[in-house]
């Protein structure tokens, strides 16, 4: 409320001089009656940022409450992530200074998708300096689009930098015909330049070679015949050595703590990053028998380390398992992969990690019905971390992507092992990009099923 100062009266004096009559107070500036509104609308938790003075808009917006969802929205100031487990979620970011969007020492599980990042000045950096997820982000202007370090890196997917895709997605190979399917360009590199081979013509595949019933299969992955499930909704799971069994799980399932194991279970995820994710504080996580539906949503299905996975059937999802370090995976099947707008499938994929045991699975990745082998099998790159280093994927069945196994062309790599695979031909390039990439073993022991012929042979 704005008061006026009351007239006061006119006094005499004694003395030969008057003192001058005062004059009624103005009243403030109709600018200040605007402030204090604002800072009133303010205080009652809305954002009015066009009313900040100039030199306010600068300062960060600063987000310390764990969980946190900051969504739908935009945003005219950096934006500094204080606490754990805060998700950032359709946000149009427009910032300078040295970061539009920091991660504080220590945070964890940040989590930013569907979200535009506009850096103001030249000298602003998008994402730092690590420890994010980053999921369909698109960034514009920024230094340097999506840092990280060794000690904090960070998952970046499907996102982009002016409008180019970021250090993942590529062009097609520059001779042979372009892709006219839908699997598009495959992802984490460029596909090596070369001609189709003759052994990827459709006629060569697409089911004409039935797999042994050895191999995994609904039968014998996923949750066992006759198993009753009781309904549970989400779970977050804290507790060390903590056992989940029989539960029809409608909702997705983060784990905080050591020696979890979850068996015999179905689980319907259908949030945009993943069924199951993993965190800092995850030690030997075990799934076994248990289905995941990511309901055609999931980035991923389970991510992004320290989980081993038997057993596993997993389907309806647009990348299959995240293998960051110490993760093992056997005798699951991945398959029925969901085509999203711009989406460059993978079965599996890493981006730097070390540790990692991929033995007899099934990934199939080719779908009959629409002739779409999708992007890969197994992704292979080192875009989010320094090196793949002890990674060993074998007495796998592997059929479609652009090539089945491919392997960036930029990837460090070191002790990555490839032995005993067998490959169907659904594929639109061929088997593997690049098996002679420094680093890399590819033994001759991995054939063509229909044939049993090496599928590389110099």
């Amino acid at each position: 409320m704005t008061h006026t100062a009351a007239m006061p009266v006119e006094v005499r004096q004694p003395a030969p001089s008057r003192r001058p009559r005062r004059h009624r107070a103005k009243r403030p500036p109709l600018l200040v009656v605007i402030g204090l509104c604002v800072t009133v609308v303010a205080a009652a938790g809305y954002t009015a940022w066009t009313f900040l003075a100039p030199e306010d808009r600068g300062a960060p917006l600063v987000i310390t409450e764990p969980g946190e969802l900051v969504a739908d929205q935009t945003i005219e100031r950096p934006i500094e992530v204080a606490a754990d487990n805060v998700t950032i979620r359709a946000v149009v970011l427009n910032a300078g200074g040295s970061a539009a969007l920091r991660i504080r020492d220590g945070v964890r599980g940040t989590v930013i998708e569907d979200t535009e990042i506009r850096c103001t000045t030249r000298d602003t950096d998008g994402i730092v300096p690590g420890g994010y997820t980053a999921l369909r982000v698109s960034t514009y202007g920024c230094r340097e689009p999506y840092a990280q370090t060794p000690e904090a890196p960070a998952v970046i997917a499907d996102s982009r930098h002016d409008g180019q895709p970021y250090g993942a997605e590529a062009a097609p190979p520059t001779a042979g015909p372009t892709p006219s399917g839908p699997g598009g360009a495959g992802f984490l590199g460029a596909a090596p330049s070369a001609s189709p081979s003759p052994s990827a013509s459709r006629s060569a595949g697409s089911g004409a070679v039935t797999l042994p019933s050895s191999w995994p299969n609904e039968r014998n992955t996923g949750v066992p015949a006759g198993t009753r499930l009781t309904n549970s909704g989400s779970l977050e799971l804290k507790k060390d050595g903590q056992v989940v069994s029989g539960l029809n799980i409608n909702g997705c399932v983060d784990v905080r703590a050591k020696n979890v194991t979850i068996r015999k279970s179905k689980i319907n995820c259908n949030r945009s990053t993943y069924s199951i994710r993993t965190y800092d504080t995850t030690v030997n996580l075990v799934v076994e028998d248990v289905e995941i539906n990511g309901g055609g949503q999931n980035s991923a299905a389970v991510c992004c380390g320290n989980y081993t996975l038997r057993r596993v059937n997993i389907h309806n999802v647009i990348d299959g398992p995240r293998l960051g370090s110490r993760v093992t995976i056997v005798d699951s099947w991945i398959h029925d992969l969901a085509r999203a707008s711009g989406s460059h499938n993978d079965a599996l994929q890493t981006t730097g990690a070390s540790n990692i045991v991929v033995r007899h699975n099934r990934l199939d990745t080719y779908r009959a019905s629409t002739g779409d082998p999708f992007n890969a099998c197994l992704m292979v790159g080192s875009t989010t971390g320094p090196q793949v280093s002890n990674l060993t994927f074998e007495d796998n069945y592997c059929n479609g992507g652009n090539y089945s196994i491919n392997i960036r062309d930029d990837t460090n790599a070191s002790n990555v092992v490839f032995r005993r695979n067998v490959f169907g031909r659904d594929f639109r390039y061929g088997v593997v990009a690049r098996h002679n990439h420094p680093g890399v073993t590819w033994e001759s022991s991995n054939v063509y099923l229909d044939n049993k012929q090496p599928v590389v042979t110099d």
